[in-house]
């Protein structure tokens, strides 16, 4: 083989092995993260990190979303998920009080539809509030879940004298194929604790609901988990607390190469946890690991790819502009 013919083997060699590593490059995950700060008055707040662990603020840490629904039009504990076809969809507390949350959807993350209010407990005529709702969409019957949480009052008399004011809550859910039309409401967790705060994740045919365990007295305040078959349900009795002596709330979970993150709210110091789990069994505390936005509360957690993140950071410096 001439030197020259090697010297363009050689070049070949290398193009074919940097578009690979390009290609990877804009394929790997970047992880984002929703939440809300303060009340939740000013809107919608993302984060980012390349690692999973360190996160840093989007948009200079301002809203990119202010709230319009709901009689408080607060935007706390958003969820955002993403479809099969690519488009983001959001739910959020809308209020402390108010039978049902808010809802928008989003190509870029950035231009949003317009907000709606669902009414999912207005057939409830004690229904005191929803808080915290999700999206889970369950490839397995092509539809999506939202759930939240809601106290109906004089529902569970016994618990209801170990909740704080009366804040006795249950699990609740509704279906969808398109954000349009919405499936009968129905109880989603119920085993005779005040229970909000649910996540769901799926894993080789099994569901996994974790909760925070609400109940005041005796103080619980900690996370725990549930499996099922089915994503609806029914779901087995709660684990014992997964989480550590401090006060958790607000979980959310991804998955990192071979473990399991669940990102939480230590709101009694104000700050994130998180842990850690190869198995969905066994977890360990990895919060001396993670770093957050200062003020960063309650939200959700989900991937893009790096090609996808960094259309974003230009879309929303055009957007500055």
């Amino acid at each position: 083989m001439s030197n020259m013919k090697r010297i363009i083997w050689a070049f070949a060699i290398l193009l074919v092995f940097f578009s690979c590593q390009s290609e990877k490059a804009g394929k790997e995950a970047v992880y984002l993260f929703s939440y809300f700060k303060g009340n939740g008055e000013d809107g919608l707040h993302l984060a980012y990190s390349t690692d999973g662990f360190h996160f840093n603020a989007l948009n200079n840490d301002q809203s990119l979303l202010t709230p319009t629904v709901g009689s408080d039009k607060l935007m706390r504990d958003p969820c955002i998920i993403r479809d099969p076809g690519g488009k983001f969809h959001m739910v959020w507390t809308v209020s402390w009080n108010d039978k049902g949350i808010g809802y928008a959807s989003s190509d870029d993350l950035i231009h949003w539809s317009e907000q709606k209010f669902i009414p999912v407990m207005e057939q409830e005529p004690n229904a005191r509030n929803c808080w915290a709702p999700e999206i889970f969409y369950d490839a397995r019957e092509a539809l999506f879940i939202i759930f939240w949480s809601t106290t109906i009052s004089g529902r569970y008399p016994k618990t209801e004298e170990m909740a704080d004011k009366g804040w006795d809550h249950r699990l609740y859910y509704t279906t969808t194929t398109d954000f349009e039309n919405f499936s009968v409401t129905k109880q989603l967790y119920n085993k005779a604790f005040n229970v909000i705060d649910g996540t769901m994740t799926e894993n080789e045919g099994t569901y996994y609901l974790f909760m925070k365990d609400e109940t005041r007295y005796p103080p619980q305040k900690n996370l725990r988990m549930a499996t099922s078959q089915k994503a609806t349900g029914p779901y087995s009795e709660a684990s014992s607390s997964i989480s550590g002596n401090y006060w958790a709330e607000g979980p959310t979970i991804t998955h990192k190469g071979n473990q399991w993150i669940i990102y939480f709210d230590k709101y009694m110091e104000e700050k994130m946890g998180a842990l850690s789990s190869t198995d969905l069994k066994t977890w360990t505390d990895i919060s001396d690991k993670i770093t957050f936005p200062e003020g960063t509360r309650h939200g959700s957690v989900f991937t893009l790819s790096r090609s996808e993140f960094l259309k974003l950071q230009d879309n929303l410096l055009v957007k500055k502009l």
